[in-house]
């Protein structure tokens, strides 16, 4: 896979490095909070040339309506036993289970990565509420590398929406009811980006 991508102007470390676990909580609506930290991963262009490389990046098609198309964007599962692609990632992962472990009551296990090569790749509105995630309150947490693309979550049945642009080492955690009663997207956009890779780190039984 060859995919141009700008390097940060701001991160500009050769190596990647995680930074404090210093993040903001925004509390939403029906016991729903969104936790958010830009930059976490510092020298993320390190390891968004290794998730741009042949990690066995697939292309899935789904049925919509009468016609089967196109998921508009790359995907790649590695299960708990699954060795991630970078070390940065499995820190990154033990280091959100020592923060989080207390609140969540058990470990993020799965990592589901995403590749939207450009503006035309995007995810619709949806929640996490496949498994567990459908009846009761869990995490996801997603540390984003490449180009910034905005987040936005809005309540489930439509609302004013909320905007998180994430990129380059950022790294979001929706948490409590969000799956359940918020829902989220990545969008559609006519300019010029790069290729980001957003990877979700979940428990168990969430998908």
């Amino acid at each position: 896979m060859s995919l141009a991508h700008q390097p940060s102007m701001w991160d500009l470390a050769e190596e990647a490095t995680l930074g404090p676990l210093s993040l903001t909580r925004h509390s939403l609506s029906h016991g729903a909070w969104v936790d958010h930290l830009p930059g976490w991963v510092q020298g993320s262009d390190e390891v968004l040339d290794v998730l741009l490389g042949d990690i066995g990046w697939r292309a899935d098609r789904r049925q919509m309506y009468e016609r089967e198309v196109a998921v508009p964007r790359l995907l790649r599962w590695y299960g708990g036993g699954e060795p991630l692609p970078h070390p940065s990632l499995t820190e990154a992962r033990e280091a959100l289970n020592a923060h989080y472990g207390p609140e969540l009551g058990e470990p993020f296990v799965s990592a589901g990565m995403c590749l939207y090569r450009d503006g035309r790749d995007s995810v619709a509105w949806h929640g996490d509420r496949l498994g567990r995630g459908r009846g009761a309150d869990t995490m996801v947490a997603i540390v984003s590398f490449g180009s910034p693309r905005p987040l936005l979550l809005r309540p489930v049945g439509g609302g004013e929406a909320l905007r998180f642009p994430l990129g380059h080492g950022d790294l979001v955690v929706m948490g409590g009811s969000c799956q359940r009663t918020w829902e989220h997207c990545i969008p559609k956009t006519a300019k010029p980006v790069g290729p980001r890779v957003s990877v979700q780190f979940r428990p168990r039984g969430v998908a």
